[in-house]
């Protein structure tokens, strides 16, 4: 196998394997057969890339020239490998937790949902090995149009809501903002094609520096910088398999890998750091994270709470990108890994209590971490992670971020990384205690089919002792949130490998302000 043909058929694997599902729909096991053996197809064609580049082999592929300066190719480098392989690896992991979580919760639509997942995995793909900022943005639109019937899959006036809210500020703000800011890079530069060291220096005056990254920033609507973030917390109508494609898997992950890879190799980070020209860029990224923060305190949704942690961390990775040291963005590519496996594991934890006991708010599970105990060990595992605290993966990504602040003598931004940590122990650590530490009560009782008796009792009694016997939910569910919480755990001690993957791309920079 060629490098350039294991690039094809790790973009073609996801397109192949949506073909085939909506093929095979009417067959349920069939349909959900195909759907794993295509995420791992992708992901044994992702590490074989991986493997191609470990070697120092050059694997670029080019499709076609569509006029002069646009032509739709492919290239692999440091970040984009490691945002692949995120998407990738966690795809198959994802597929099998939502035939638990669709079955369990006897959803319609199945077969639609898996041929817009494999979609929004290609999609993911193309972004992730774009060779220049033509190919990256068509497959960013991809992948939001792919993933819009993803958000609006319960068919019910919220979810058509919330796909609305989706679909208007993703697509407004990447032709108002994004598109002229390709535009605009396209004519000062005469290039769209990214390059170590980046494409404006010397081109650009840098007294407008600020305004075009801005103009990116805010273009790349699924990074979800305030105030353009609301799309996110409204798309939680959606299933929760759909819920860890967004934050974990796929869609945020595109917006704040397409941010950094756009500071590294359109702007360059020597040449954003004249001037201070990213400062505003770190300001707002400051803002959104201490403020997505204490907005998550006040949620007692589980899944709106994780919604607003998320765009929180996010935005950890784009205020790495805007301090533009080589420590914060290793640390920014470090935390693209980092958060996406803690971060799916919550959402695996939030939707497995859900279908085990139908409770989706934080004040409803007093005591459930005795009944669902390998569940809500996968929670304190990953929230460790989010927090930053070893031995989880997340203690690193944070650690070089908040170097990242120090090289750049920034002390203002290494305090907002600490005090968003603390912040984080607040509105997870409560969940923990709470399904622990505290005893359930009569009314908070899960009856024996699983409902809420909370909810439940005046037509159904309580049938349930508070603590008899486990309640997990299904295998299928129980199974991925327990290897992601693993990996949270794997990840801080093969982190050496993935800071050796990422260095390539700021060895060539200099350090300190």
């Amino acid at each position: 196998m060629t490098p350039e043909l294991a690039i094809q058929l790790a973009l073609f694997s996801p397109c192949v394997g949506a073909v085939l599902v909506l093929l095979s729909g009417r067959w349920q096991n069939v349909r959900d057969t195909i759907s794993i053996l295509a995420g791992i197809a992708t992901l044994y064609f992702v590490i074989r890339i991986a493997g191609y580049h470990a070697d120092e082999a050059r694997l670029a592929l080019e499709v076609v020239d569509v006029m002069p300066g646009l032509t739709l190719a492919f290239e692999v480098e440091p970040l984009g490998l490691v945002y692949a392989l995120v998407a990738a690896g966690l795809w198959p992991l994802t597929s099998l937790y939502a035939f638990g979580y669709m079955r369990g919760h006897h959803e319609k639509n199945q077969t639609r949902f898996f041929v817009c997942f494999a979609a929004a995995i290609a999609a993911a793909l193309g972004i992730a090995f774009a060779r220049n900022l033509f190919t990256l943005f068509l497959f960013y639109e991809l992948l939001t149009f792919s993933t819009y019937p993803l958000v609006t899959h319960a068919g019910t006036e919220a979810a058509k809501q919330a796909g609305r809210k989706y679909l208007g500020i993703l697509v407004s703000t990447s032709v108002a903002f994004l598109l002229f800011a390709i535009v605009w890079t396209y004519a000062v530069s005469g290039t769209l094609e990214f390059r170590p060291g980046g494409i404006l220096d010397g081109k650009l005056n840098p007294a407008l520096t600020p305004v075009l990254l801005l103009t990116f920033a805010f273009g790349i609507g699924k990074a979800a910088l305030m105030p353009f973030h609301k799309w996110l917390p409204a798309a939680m109508v959606a299933p929760t398999p759909v819920s860890a494609l967004l934050h974990a898997v796929a869609v945020v992950k595109a917006g704040v890998f397409s941010i950094v890879k756009i500071v590294v190799y359109v702007f360059g980070i020597d040449f954003l750091r004249q001037g201070n020209a990213s400062l505003w860029l770190a300001y707002i990224a400051a803002f959104t994270v201490l403020s997505a923060s204490v907005v998550a305190l006040s949620k007692d949704n589980l899944k709106a709470r994780l919604a607003y942690s998320t765009i929180s961390q996010l935005a950890y990775i784009v205020l790495g990108a805007a301090i533009a040291t080589p420590n914060a963005i290793v640390g920014s590519g470090m935390h693209i890994a980092m958060h996406a496996a803690a971060k799916i594991t919550l959402f695996f934890c939030a939707g497995a209590i859900m279908v085990a006991t139908h409770k989706t708010n934080v004040s409803q599970m007093r005591g459930l971490g005795r009944r669902m105990p390998v569940t809500f060990t996968a929670f304190f595992i990953a929230s460790l992670s989010i927090i930053g605290l070893p031995p989880t993966g997340g203690s690193w990504s944070k650690m070089f971020l908040a170097f990242g602040a120090v090289d750049a003598h920034q002390a203002v931004f290494a305090g907002v990384y600490m005090l968003s940590s603390l912040l984080s122990i607040g509105y997870l650590m409560p969940v923990v205690g709470r399904a622990f530490f505290c005893r359930a009560d009569a009314a908070g009782a899960i009856n024996a089919h699983g409902a809420d008796a909370a909810h439940g009792d005046a037509e159904h009694g309580d049938h349930g002792d508070v603590n008899g016997g486990l309640h997990e939910a299904p295998l299928a569910c129980v199974l991925p949130l327990s290897i992601t919480a693993l990996l949270c755990f794997a990840l801080f001690y093969f982190a050496r490998d993935l800071y050796a993957l990422l260095l390539p791309i700021v060895r060539d920079t200099t350090i300190g302000g």
